[in-house]
């Protein structure tokens, strides 16, 4: 498909929509106001745009038509998936000039294959679906996040997720070994090879996979598979101080080495407020703590050697005064209490308040440190500010969020949310950490990412972009405000 365009905005961009209704059909070129509604605010409602239209292609063939069309009339390309992201990277600016492309029509299974521990997947997969396939020929794909009920594995891939088991597995990064991605001239390049060692030349496949759709359209992926566990051992344990944190770690990684799956902390003022402000959230013990930490375990013995080792292990810990309380899951049931509560903590916050969300990571050893020293610079710049330091500190990983609950100073508390970012994220760089663990950069991020970032990493972002996308199409004020 070769279309040019003669001048005139209005006439170029309806040409260019019904050049689109051509290739997709109708059906598939949204454009009334109220269809479009749902692709053009941000999961936490931060973030609205604007856009022509929506396109639904339903073949990479198809989405690659769409792209040249855009190519051909210079109209930027948003990629867009289930829409979960937390920084607005799936949302169009608001100029409107723009085209969504959903992926939610490329949601099939192409290929299984055993023997190899692969899947060939279309972008538009729902990551619980792909879950549900795989189990039933008895496999495992470890990617396991709170939005994997309607989140995609394109907007996975292109915001490389992390979750709840990268201590074992790695990110989705890990998990990948080919690419299908149109290009943002429209080619196809496939890359959707299922090999674990291919050596020759540039690792293409690592350019995109976490580049936030700035520099392709990725429409299908191979991704590594792994027999099941036979057995999960989860268990909560409760320490009264942030730095005995290491030392627990620690201790879990030298006596249940490779079977640690999860690490997650839960401070225990938050356990508490989920509990007490949602339905089906308990407490995990009796006794309330000030810091959890829920622990998985993963076994693929026939044995269940797993549980036996974290009985031992804990009441190691328990003897060592490392911890003051554990609870080993006696059921499915007791697990999935487990994964409430800590879901949980995600799931209040918006009823609390105004919620400030960072995204951070740091060294394991020193994450007890950051966060007491963190609490003490958000208390200087916000004095009563609820903080919630939670998440997979297994890889270094903490989600900080500050919520203000006073309706009368919410105002005030978003009006310096910028001045607790400058001073939160130089304790993150005098820690040698991220500002951006799993998140991405998206429109919230980006002068963060300029500030932050040396000039030569910069530079070299920009020249990938120049290089992969010189018209600057794709995801335009993502990542960078300019090109």
């Amino acid at each position: 498909m070769s279309i040019s365009y003669g001048q005139g905005s209005e006439c170029r961009t309806a040409k260019l929509v019904l050049a689109l209704r051509g290739v997709v059909g109708a059906e598939n070129c949204i454009v009334d106001d109220e269809h479009k509604a749902r692709y053009l605010v941000d999961w936490r409602k931060l973030y609205s745009g604007k856009t022509l239209a929506v396109i639904r292609p339903g073949t990479t063939e198809e989405a690659a038509a769409v792209v040249r069309a855009c190519a051909a009339a210079n109209v930027g390309v948003v990629p867009q998936g289930g829409n979960t992201g937390l920084v607005g990277g799936a949302i169009p600016i608001s100029d409107g000039e723009e085209i969504i492309i959903s992926l939610e029509r490329m949601n099939r299974i192409r290929a299984l294959d055993k023997a190899n521990y692969t899947v060939t997947v279309e972008a538009g997969c729902v990551l619980s679906r792909l879950h549900n396939v795989v189990a039933e020929a008895s496999l495992f794909f470890p990617l396991s996040l709170g939005a994997e009920g309607s989140c995609q594995i394109g907007g996975n891939l292109a915001t490389n997720a992390g979750g709840n088991a990268v201590l074992r597995y790695g990110s989705i990064r890990n998990l990948a070994l080919g690419l299908e991605v149109v290009l943002p001239n429209g080619q196809i390049w496939n890359g959707l090879r299922a090999l674990r060692k291919d050596n020759a030349g540039y690792d293409l496949r690592n350019l995109f996979i976490g580049s936030e759709g700035t520099l392709g359209l990725i429409t299908a992926a191979v991704l590594q598979l792994f027999p099941p566990p036979t057995h999960i051992t989860t268990c909560v344990l409760g320490f009264p101080s942030l730095e005995r944190l290491p030392d627990i770690y620690g201790f879990l990684r030298e006596r249940l080495s490779y079977g640690l799956s999860a690490f997650e902390l839960m401070p225990g003022h938050a356990v508490d407020l989920a509990s007490e402000t949602l339905r089906g959230i308990r407490r995990p013990m009796r006794a309330s703590h000030p810091y959890y930490a829920l622990v998985e375990v993963s076994d693929f013995s026939q044995d269940a050697v797993g549980n036996s080792a974290v009985e031992a292990t804990t009441m190691e810990l328990l003897e060592r005064q490392l911890i003051s309380d554990a609870v080993i899951a006696a059921s499915a049931a007791q697990r999935r209490d487990f994964w409430k509560a800590r879901e949980g903590i995600v799931d209040m916050q918006p009823l609390l308040g105004a919620v400030a969300k960072h995204d951070i990571s740091v060294p394991v050893s020193n994450i007890g440190s950051f966060i007491s020293q963190a609490a003490e610079v958000i208390d200087k710049i916000a004095p009563g500010v609820l903080q919630i330091a939670f998440g997979h500190v297994g890889d270094g990983n903490i989600h900080l969020n500050l919520i203000e609950r006073e309706n009368e100073k919410m105002s005030a508390f978003r009006a310096r949310a910028q001045e607790i970012g400058v001073a939160l994220y130089d304790l993150v760089d005098a820690f040698e950490g991220s500002f951006s663990a799993e998140h991405g950069i998206g429109q919230l991020r980006r002068q963060d990412l300029i500030s932050r970032r040396s000039s030569i990493e910069i530079d070299v972002m920009r020249a990938v972009k120049r290089t992969i996308d010189p018209q600057g199409l794709f995801n335009r004020g993502k990542l960078f405000a300019t090109p």
